[in-house]
């Protein structure tokens, strides 16, 4: 006959510690956290790790291993809480038994991060006790119970977040403008929370813009403020491409505001997200004191979308690049090595597009960048010959040339117009609503006034841009015209500077002819 002899379990099923009389103590750590600085919250941090220490201290079946704490951090997801982080990096190293916090919420606000956790844990045997629920995670239930709290925890942050997108938004459509006053070259942050002019730091702002109107490309930039010595808003002295892309790209500088430029779209991974119209923007002018004029500013906005289509302007790339021209096939000169293996190396510029038919070549010359650079030099000494006639010229029509006094009155006259077609639009859907009119004639008249509606729109567009381009071809020529009164002497060799700050492009017909076209529209022919 068999015999089943019973063998007693000597360990705890779900914690693994030994049932006898010689069971180690559990090794315990507490967890507290609070998710703002204020001073009501910091009373409640200080509380928490006062109240856990004692607690684990007092139980004499437990060994105090330490309190782990996050101040001032979120709870919608553990990837910023570095204590949160350590805590269960030295559980699952076997340095902690028992972990104790205040409740679910505590512990973390999204239900996959508090989840996956407390499973991970529990692979390593290292129990949770949430002590305002009263849920042990070695319990059968408490997964369960976790699983409800973690969700409801997690829909109170997202009915906060929203709470708070919505104080954000109203903020932003009153015209309160915030800024990272630490990270704002140019401002400082005033008495009442408003920006004010940083005047030694405006000035690196104007050299920037200045800088790029002379023609250096944001890498350009970069590398002239890293070799003149000048350090970043944080102090660094190394100064990235991006940087000045948005300097010369935040309408901050020129006195405006724009709103609402990024929004969080997920609120447990809070990360900002380009604002493409998924939510509205909010515009405001004349918002502060401006460190750039809003016409210079314009025409940097214009320049940069003119490089973007026409220059090619990569990282480093040559003072020349995209902006030597064929007259023949209308492409770009880029350079080219030749013999880049031997002692006859030559760098040399040809267009770009002179091989791609083979049948039939570009007829545009090689010219080396001597020749190019020779070649400026003598149209910058004609120009120079006849300075002070172009200069006057300029004086003498510039209030005509440039004026936009008649294109701002259509202008006026033409808004006036689209908002007088919304209104008989409105009328219109009014009258529809409250009376019964024949659709077939309502479709018709709507379809007329809107229309006539997109028409006004087009003419408004178009009415804005000559205006635009008006200021913008005004501010060019002036700018032009400041680097030709301050040079005075007959130019004896090639100078990046002139190239920047006079020339617009080049144009080679020929060895002996090439065009070089200035910023104020003349054409010089070599």
């Amino acid at each position: 006959m068999r015999e089943v002899r019973v063998i007693p379990a000597t360990r705890d099923l779900s914690t693994g510690q030994q049932t006898n009389h010689f069971t180690p103590k559990r090794r315990v750590a507490g967890y507290a956290r609070v998710s703002t600085d204020s001073e009501d919250q910091y009373a409640s941090y200080e509380a928490q790790v006062d109240y856990y220490t004692t607690m684990i201290k007092a139980n004499a079946e437990w060994e105090f291993v330490g309190i782990y704490t996050d101040e001032g951090i979120s709870g919608t997801s553990t990837n910023r809480r570095e204590g949160f982080k350590r805590m269960i990096a030295d559980a699952l190293a076997g340095k902690i038994d028992l972990i104790v916090t205040k409740s679910v919420s505590r512990f973390a606000r999204n239900t996959v991060d508090s989840l996956q956790t407390i499973r991970k844990l529990k692979e390593h045997k290292v129990e949770v006790y949430f002590e305002k629920e009263s849920i042990k995670t070695f319990d059968s239930k408490g997964e369960l119970l976790i699983t409800i709290m973690s969700s409801l925890a997690q829909e109170e942050s997202r009915s906060l977040s929203e709470n708070v997108k919505w104080g954000l938004r109203k903020r932003f459509a009153d015209g309160q403008v915030s800024v990272c006053y630490t990270r704002f070259l140019g401002y400082d942050k005033g008495t009442e929370g408003n920006l004010v002019v940083n005047a030694e730091q405006a000035k690196l702002v104007r050299y920037i813009f200045s800088l790029y109107l002379q023609g250096l490309t944001f890498h350009g930039i970069a590398k002239r403020l890293e070799s003149e010595g000048h350090t970043t808003v944080t102090g660094k002295s190394v100064w990235h491409s991006s940087t000045i892309q948005q300097v010369l790209t935040n309408v901050k500088y020129k006195g405006d505001a724009l709103l609402q430029k990024y929004y969080i779209a997920d609120f447990l991974t809070k990360k900002p997200v380009l604002n493409s119209g998924e939510v509205p923007q909010y515009y405001v002018q004349d918002n502060h004191e401006a460190i750039i004029k809003s016409e210079v500013f314009d025409l940097v906005q214009k320049e940069i979308a003119h490089r973007k289509e026409h220059v090619e302007v990569t990282k480093g790339a040559h003072i020349f690049s995209g902006r030597i021209r064929c007259g023949h096939c209308g492409g770009t000169y880029g350079p080219k090595v030749w013999h880049s293996k031997d002692r006859y190396r030559k760098v040399i510029w040809q267009c770009n597009e002179k091989y791609v038919d083979r049948y039939h070549k570009c007829a545009s010359p090689t010219l080396t960048e001597t020749e190019l650079k020779d070649s400026f030099v003598r149209a910058v000494n004609m120009l120079m010959s006849d300075k002070d006639r172009i200069i006057r010229s300029f004086e003498a029509i510039k209030d005509r040339v440039f004026d936009t006094s008649e294109d701002k009155a259509k202008l006026r006259n033409l808004e006036a117009e689209r908002l007088e077609v919304i209104a008989l639009v409105d009328q219109l859907t009014a009258e529809n609503a409250s009376t019964a009119m024949d659709q077939e004639v309502y479709r018709k008249r709507y379809e007329r006034l809107s229309d006539r509606y997109h028409e006004v729109e087009t003419h408004i567009s178009g009415m804005r841009h000559a205006i635009q381009d008006r200021r913008y071809r005004k501010t060019r020529t002036e700018l032009f015209l400041k680097s030709l009164r301050k040079q005075e002497e007959v130019v004896t060799e090639f100078s990046e500077h002139l190239w920047h700050s006079l020339a617009d492009h080049a144009e080679v017909h020929g060895k002996e002819d090439i065009r070089f076209t200035f910023m104020n529209g003349m054409e010089i022919q070599i």
